[in-house]
């Protein structure tokens, strides 16, 4: 088992020396990662056209039938909106508790929050089937006086999406523009002159450092609320339903505490590559893998408690329908997915509670994955098995996904993935100001103490 060791840089120019290393020319390993992935994105934008233009109404080329009008699209939403919440954990919440060891992942997770949100925002345009009636989505004044339905929670999904986007961008944008100065003093080829642009003459004044210290003060209280009202929002679009096995109370909470699991989960899995293929193991050090293990196996037991009381409030409730929605869920054609979400969350993440396993890289990788994995089937299995086995027992159904469904759901990740390397190689993937600010912090502190 192979541990995290700490080599941190002993002087501000190393830090710098250690991030810079993502902006080099690449290599060929990377070109042959991108090409894949645009490969796949290819063959989901193939399907997606193929879905538009053959299929019937839209959809009539997936598995898409009653009684089950909602599947894989409305799961990868869900699923990509909870990815995106790690970045707004770590990077808002976080620093207004003033957790030191946020500041060389917060970066990475603030990227990966922009491209996860921009991934689900795609899905509800891609679940309509017609694209180009979209705009009836949006609340815009019109001469034909066509008005959203502002009482439906699908609508108010589109309020929370934008907002969380508008949000993370600008404070992913804020929060880069020092680390663009940067670059922008050290980079001589063609990015020199995008980051002159982007860096919006920085020059690092004590004004302008204190200008920007605030800025980042409240974009994170504006955005810490939104880690618990957008995915809560996200729950209402089932809670607010009489759907078996949806209509209840614990959806907010239950929903808020999976996304930073999936969250933390899927920054785990992206920064471990990075820092290996990029000698960054002076700068993501021992302390970060913990603390993340940490949150794991927190929000791990959140979540399984949460399907507890969920079996636990069908029985107690005495509803024939509810018994009848989480039996199915457990034991009838689903169950498959069912135990493969409660083994990935629940089950896996248990070696956590040993401080060796989470100081593990290979370890953390690996339950990463796993994690990721269970929480989509998460979603998944709360979609299929409500809509499948509702009241009427005439009406019950099975849904498998089509082809199409499962090459869009590929080239979702793909998708993801494809902007994520494409960003490694042009902004740096930890923030450099920050790293050097706990640097000189701890400096300070061991001549105090000396």
């Amino acid at each position: 088992m192979v541990s995290v060791t700490d080599s941190s840089p002993e002087t501000p120019t190393q830090i710098s020396d250690e991030v810079f290393r993502t902006l080099e020319p690449p290599t060929p390993i990377y070109v042959l990662a991108v090409l894949f992935v645009m490969l796949l994105v290819g063959a989901a934008i193939a399907g997606l056209a193929y879905q538009t233009y053959a299929g019937f109404g839209g959809i009539g080329v997936t598995g898409l039938m009653h009684p089950v009008m909602w599947g894989v699209y409305i799961t990868c939403f869900v699923f990509w909106v909870g990815i995106a919440h790690a970045g707004t954990l770590i990077s808002a919440v976080l620093y207004l508790f003033r957790a030191r060891w946020r500041n060389a992942i917060n970066r990475s997770a603030e990227a990966m929050t922009v491209f996860a949100v921009i991934t689900a925002a795609l899905f509800p345009l891609i679940h309509i089937g017609r694209l180009w009636k979209f705009y009836f989505m949006l609340p815009y004044p019109n001469q034909r006086q066509l008005w959203v339905n502002f009482k439906s929670p699908l609508e108010w999904d589109v309020f929370a999406v934008q907002t969380y986007m508008i949000i993370s961008i600008l404070f992913f944008f804020v929060g880069l523009i020092p680390d663009l100065a940067a670059a922008r003093d050290r980079c001589t080829d063609w990015r020199k002159y995008l980051y002159t642009a982007l860096a919006l003459g920085w020059r690092g004044t004590s004004e302008q450092w204190r200008h920007h210290a605030r800025a980042v003060l409240h974009l994170s209280g504006l955005a810490t609320p939104l880690v618990l009202s957008v995915h809560s929002v996200v729950s209402w679009d089932f809670a607010m339903s009489l759907v078996p096995g949806w209509h209840t109370t614990i959806f907010a909470p239950y929903f808020v505490a999976g996304a930073i699991f999936s969250g933390i989960a899927m920054v785990i899995t992206l920064i471990v590559p990075v820092r290996k293929a990029f000698g960054l193991e002076g700068v993501i050090r021992a302390e970060h893998f913990d603390n993340m293990g940490k949150f794991l196996l927190l929000t791990s037991c959140i979540v399984g408690y949460s399907y507890g009381v969920e079996y636990f409030m069908a029985w107690y409730s005495g509803n024939v329908f509810e018994q009848q929605s989480f039996w199915a869920r457990a034991f009838g054609d689903y169950w498959w997915a069912s135990w493969t979400m409660i083994i990935c969350n629940v089950v896996v993440p248990l070696p956590l509670w040993f401080k060796r396993v989470r100081l593990s890289v290979v370890a953390m990788w690996i339950i990463s994955i796993f994690v990721n994995i269970g929480m989509w089937f998460e979603r998944f299995v709360i979609i299929t098995t409500g809509l499948s086995h509702e009241y009427d027992s005439s009406a019950w159904g099975y849904y498998t996904p089509g082809l199409v469904e499962i090459t869009i759901l590929i080239g979702s990740f793909a998708w993801f993935f494809m902007w994520f390397l494409i960003a490694l190689r042009l902004i740096p993937m930890v923030a450099i100001s920050e790293v050097k600010e706990l640097y000189f912090h701890d400096q300070e502190a061991k001549a105090g103490t000396g």
